[in-house]
């Protein structure tokens, strides 16, 4: 090789620091741009995840995330069992503000039209066509799984269709809840 390009290769190659370490040389040249975006990015990455999630509260911690996750898993295990649920369980259900809320609402757009929006019916009102639901007699009985079945399957001959196509197996355990949330849970025997 010429001296002319040993010039040129040693002009464009950095210089090594005068120390070594365990036999290795430093370069003594500046980090390529790439290394400090990076670098930059990571730094200001850091800040504003910082911002989003722990100064401002704007998004969701951990213990919201598991907690949502968890509420899904419960859903799932719920959907899954909708059909051997006991009446403990349905008797639990009906002490549930979540079941109980939305029976409320499917309740007051399904069933008013027959046991009013107090659930008294013919109790009350001499007019409607179903009966009370709140007092303590039950036509068709009055256990948490009677009282489903008598939502899903209806009472044809007096009048009440069968709720279960039309609302399916969640609304119907909800309504059911809604409607035992008036009522106290019989002592165990």
């Amino acid at each position: 090789m010429s001296e002319q390009n040993k010039s040129n290769a040693s002009a464009h190659e950095p210089a090594l620091r005068p120390h070594t370490y365990d036999g290795i040389a430093e370069y003594d040249a500046r980090l390529p741009n790439w290394w400090l975006f990076t670098l930059y990015g990571a730094i200001a990455f850091s800040i504003v995840y910082w911002m989003f999630y722990h100064t401002t509260g704007m998004g969701l911690r951990d213990e919201q995330v598991l907690a949502q996750r968890m509420e899904v898993v419960a859903e799932a295990r719920l959907a899954s069992s909708m059909g051997s649920l006991t009446d403990a369980e349905l008797w639990a259900m009906s002490r549930d503000p979540k079941f109980t809320t939305a029976g409320r609402a499917i309740f007051n757009a399904n069933c008013t039209a027959c046991h009013l929006a107090s659930l008294r019916g013919k109790a009350e009102n001499p007019a409607a066509v179903g009966p009370s639901l709140v007092d303590a007699e039950w036509i068709h009985g009055g256990a948490p799984g009677q009282v489903r079945h008598t939502i899903e399957a209806g009472v044809p001959e007096k009048g009440m269709q069968s709720w279960g196509p039309v609302l399916g197996d969640r609304k119907v355990i909800e309504v059911m809840a809604y409607v035992l949330s008036h009522h106290k849970e019989p002592a165990a025997p």
